[in-house]
């Protein structure tokens, strides 16, 4: 892709998604009933809310206690990663909830009563579910806002499919030359969402990784994002006792 093509961007949004009451949310999605699920893997849920006002649909993420990360730690890495982000193949963030709250908790055999965080990040709701689901008519709940009451995938003809390819690289070249450039670290067909007429939207920012403005590689102790998805050349061992990502590399896409 040329560098010199021109993409619709905003690289920073002087309003700020605001911060939402946990009582909001409940409300909005039925106290989290299971007929409002879009999606549930490890880390997260993803219900459908809808706003009273104007019947607006938003996609609410909940994260799991049992997440691999802290939910503490992932909530805040998403948030600050993508909240002043506005991009037409980005998914926009409309709104968070951090909430403590002291419930009763079973410990030890007896209950006792503990300050638990809820921490909830809103996004815009894309029926059109994802690019997996799409391409290869797999609707579960592994894939990312896969719409579960689909009854069938949505035909892509080669125009389409160019189109969305298109999207998604300008999306990353966006992300990339960013003052403080993000690397997404999980980007995947679950990881792109569909929106009207079937723009792409690059999704699921959990993992994603803020690079500094003279640093060109991230060294970790854990490797992240899905086995099938990780290009083996973008990881070093040999320089140093962790693996490396090449921040350099992952623009392989454009």
């Amino acid at each position: 892709m040329a560098t010199g093509s021109k993409i619709k961007e905003s690289k920073q949004s002087p309003e700020l998604p605001k911060q939402l009451p946990i009582d909001f949310l409940k409300k909005i999605t039925n106290n989290f009933a299971e007929d409002r699920i879009i999606s549930e893997v490890k880390m997260y849920e993803i219900k459908q809310g809808i706003v009273p006002d104007d019947d607006k649909v938003i996609a609410v993420k909940k994260l799991q206690d049992n997440a691999p990360m802290s939910a503490d730690k992932t909530f805040s890495k998403e948030v600050q990663n993508i909240m002043a982000l506005k991009h037409v193949n980005i998914v926009e963030l409309v709104g968070f909830c951090t909430e403590t709250q002291k419930k009763l908790v079973q410990f030890d055999k007896r209950y006792i009563q503990a300050d638990i965080t809820e921490s909830l990040i809103c996004y815009e709701y894309l029926p059109n579910g994802s690019l997996q689901a799409n391409l290869f008519d797999y609707l579960s709940s592994l894939h990312l806002y896969a719409d579960t009451k689909a009854s069938a995938k949505q035909e892509i003809n080669w125009d389409t499919r160019f189109k969305i390819i298109k999207g998604i690289c300008q999306g990353l070249f966006f992300l990339h030359k960013l003052d403080i450039p993000i690397v997404h670290m999980d980007l995947k067909p679950e990881n792109i969402l569909l929106g009207v007429d079937m723009v792409p939207k690059i999704a699921d920012f959990a993992l994603s990784r803020v690079f500094g403005q003279e640093q060109t590689r991230l060294c970790t102790q854990t490797v992240v994002g899905s086995y099938l998805y990780i290009m083996t050349k973008n990881l070093d061992s040999t320089s140093t006792d962790f693996p490396c990502v090449y921040y350099k590399k992952e623009a392989w896409v454009k």
